[in-house]
């Protein structure tokens, strides 16, 4: 009987061993960006489309936008045949359309690493994290202002986070570091730390520039090849700033995507109705996406929109709304029909910590980006306050409901395995599937499943110390930062990306405002 016992001991504790060990292996994993297998959630009808966008043609041609301190702007709009009159732009009726005419449906952004470029475009949703927060939170320092090495540890969360396909761009913006300079260190940081796509500096045309240049040493030329996607903000309501347009025009010149994004506060920067809103969102997405096919016919372009409500009591921005939805869902149709990629939604919410009211205010943005038929999410992850925080834990709190994203969009499956009848025949009447065939061969996939959430039974948890979500999220941090090892990079461009930077930086004196 030893005999015989022995081994089946010795098998199980061998398999148990392998199984720790695969549980405990460090794996860096990176999912495909989403492609979805369900519809889009489409709130307005064929009327109230066609009724927005002949409104914002009428904006377009009567009222006008401005561009602010361009003269080359506006000598572009006047040989294109819009109307001149000081800074102010009308434009007629289809002129910004047929322009806009041009710009692709869908685009690829490539990323050092190809297996993990993205297409941008179609079906599918690519989704980056935070971006500008100047304040970042943690449990262990509360609220500050952020450093750069804070937004080293947000890159090699990022790079690390399976759900999230994308580095982003300013995750939180490092105050220790000279204004006019810490893009460089920031662009940087993306090239070296991550292999993942990630976005340009716009705070300046001449950054701009820098980024195309570093990205040129990064990928041996960009031969027209697009590695960036970089926000361009609409002042709204109508009016586009040198600052701004001077990023568009050096991306679009280099044939690097720009998403042209109204920033919509209902109520003050735009009408506090759903259908006016919409109106002026068109408007200005229409006159920036065709701004840039006049610069280069061709180059990629977003339509963007960034919207809030208005808490009208406080006047502070209030995030997760109903009216929120409706412009995301109906700005996605109004994407579509114009044949542009989106950019909308994120992990908004106005709570101070990552507390009950950010995971309602969260999951609500989250999903209603996910059903608009967003195609590109900024601030994915880690979003904080309104905006003004990025926070470490809410990080790893929203990269992981990221995951419930994916699932989602994958639909169901009616093939013959998840049609499950054979599993249906076994078990039969008052039995249970736990031990049946289709379950043992199908559970370590069959649902997702949550990194940060607790499910233990009570006593377990209590025993553990009773941790919140927040307390459970910045132990995923520390694992997660303890875990990196970073991507490999060709030590001639790593030194060529190196020296351009020394460069620039001692090119000028030090500007902290």
């Amino acid at each position: 009987m030893a005999d015989t016992i022995a081994p089946k001991r010795r098998a199980r504790g061998g398999g148990g061993a392998a199984r720790r060990a695969e549980r405990t292996a460090v794996r860096i994993e990176c999912a495909k960006y989403i492609e979805r297998n369900i519809p889009n959630f489409e709130v307005l009808n064929e009327e109230a489309l066609q009724i927005i966008e002949a409104n914002a043609e009428t904006v377009l041609e009567e009222i006008g936008v401005a561009f602010v301190d361009n003269p080359v702007a506006l000598d572009r709009w006047r040989d294109a045949g819009a109307e001149v009159t000081g800074e102010r732009v009308r434009i007629p009726k289809g002129l910004a359309r047929k322009l806009c005419a041009t710009a692709p449906k869908s685009f690829t952004q490539q990323a050092r690493n190809p297996d993990r470029s993205v297409e941008i475009g179609g079906p599918n949703l690519v989704i980056a994290p935070v971006y500008g927060p100047p304040f970042v939170r943690d449990v262990q320092g509360g609220r500050r202002y952020a450093t750069m090495d804070d937004f080293n540890k947000f890159v090699k969360l990022g790079y690390m986070s399976k759900w999230l396909h994308h580095s982003g761009g300013t995750v939180c913006e490092p105050t220790d570091v000279p204004v006019n300079k810490r893009h460089l260190d920031m662009l940087y940081a993306h090239m070296s730390l991550s292999d993942k796509p990630y976005m340009g500096s716009v705070t300046e045309p001449s950054r701009a520039q820098d980024s195309v240049d570093m990205s040129d040493i990064l990928f041996g030329g960009l031969e027209d090849r697009t590695v960036m996607t970089s926000l361009i903000n609409i002042n709204s309501p109508l009016t586009f700033d040198a600052t701004m347009m001077g990023a568009l025009e050096v991306y679009a010149a280099a044939n690097q995507a720009c998403i042209v994004s109204p920033f919509i506060v209902g109520g003050a920067m735009a009408p506090v109705s759903v259908a006016g809103t919409l109106t002026q969102v068109l408007a200005e997405v229409l006159a920036g996406c065709a701004y840039s096919q006049l610069i280069r016919p061709g180059a990629p372009v977003i339509f963007g929109a960034f919207v809030t409500s208005i808490d009208m009591n406080s006047g502070a921005p209030t995030f997760g709304t109903p009216e929120a939805a409706h412009i995301t869902y109906g700005a996605g149709q109004l994407a579509r029909r114009l044949g542009l990629p989106y950019r909308s939604a994120g992990s908004f919410c106005g709570s101070k910590l990552p507390d009950a009211q950010a995971g309602y205010e969260t999951a609500n943005s989250l999903n209603t980006g996910l059903m608009a038929g967003v195609n590109f999410m900024l601030h994915g992850c880690g979003w904080l306050e309104g905006g003004l925080v990025a926070s470490f834990e809410k990080f790893v709190m929203d990269a992981d409901q990221l995951g419930v994203l994916h699932k989602l969009a994958r639909g169901v499956d009616v093939d013959e395995e998840a049609q499950a009848l054979d599993a249906i025949r076994e078990v039969g009447p008052g039995g249970h599937y736990l031990g049946c065939a289709h379950t043992q061969a199908n559970f370590k996939d069959a649902f997702w499943r949550s990194d940060v959430l607790d499910y233990k039974p009570f006593e377990t948890w209590s025993d553990e110390g009773g941790r919140d979500t927040q307390i459970i999220a910045a132990a995923r941090v520390e694992k997660l930062l303890q875990d990196y090892m970073q991507p490999a990079l060709d030590p001639a461009i790593n030194e060529a990306l190196q020296a351009f930077v020394r460069q620039r930086k001692e090119a000028a004196p030090d500007a902290f405002a």
